[in-house]
This record gives structure tokens, C-alpha cells and sequence, in this order.
């Protein structure tokens, strides 16, 4: 794993992501589906297999929240892994997609710490 990551999820990144899944799914849902997250191993997988499952696409170059993504790698500052959902065959990136598409620009095969549920 690269060492600009995170071992585990920044706590904000939870609230985040439940706000995020709220617009998907059931508070009821979304509360379960945090919890999960918090409990998930993380896991690693490649920045481009991350983006291609979930059919997200790449954001550009110039996007405010990846340039702050790569400033941050560039300073030594570490990114926190992303949180993901499997739904119906479907990868729903709940949090960290600047942060994955941030890592795609420093290459596409970098590999991701996920926590997967």
C-alpha cells in the first residue's frame, strides 16, 4: 500500500458518508449501512478498478477537492480510506471520491485502502 493513506477512516468520514447514503437509501438503511463501514477490514483495491465498478467518472484535473487531495499527498499529509457500498451488482462510492480520483492522477494502479460492505 502506498504511505500516503490513512490505516483507517478519518471519523468525519462516516457522517459524510451516511449523509451521502441517506439520498440512496432509508435513514433506517443508511444508519445500518454506517455502522457496517465503522465494523468493515479495510481492504485495498486498485484506483481504476474502483472508478470502472462504480461507473463514476474520472473528476478533472482542476477540480478544487482533487488539487487539495494531490497538495496534500505532495506535503507528506496523509488521505484517509474510502468507504464503499455494494448494492444490487452496483459500487456506490459513499466516501472519498475526490480522493480516489485524485489518486488515479498519480496513477491509475495505485492501490486504495477500502472498507467494503
Amino acid at each position: 500500500m502506498n504511505d500516503f493513506w490513512l490505516k483507517d477512516p478519518e471519523e468525519h468520514d462516516f457522517p459524510a458518508a451516511k449523509d451521502y447514503l441517506e439520498l440512496l437509501f432509508s435513514i433506517d438503511e443508511s444508519n445500518a449501512l454506517t455502522d457496517k463501514l465503522r465494523r468493515a477490514i479495510t481492504i485495498i483495491k486498485k484506483a481504476k478498478d474502483i472508478l470502472r465498478a462504480s461507473g463514476m467518472p474520472i473528476l478533472p484535473k482542476d477540480n478544487i477537492h482533487v488539487i487539495e487531495n494531490l497538495k496534500k499527498v505532495k506535503k507528506g499529509r496523509k488521505l484517509s480510506p474510502v468507504l464503499l457500498v455494494k448494492h444490487n451488482y452496483n459500487l456506490i462510492i459513499a466516501d472519498g471520491y475526490h480522493r480516489i480520483c485524485a489518486t488515479y492522477y498519480l496513477s491509475e494502479d495505485l492501490e486504495i485502502p477500502c472498507r467494503l460492505v
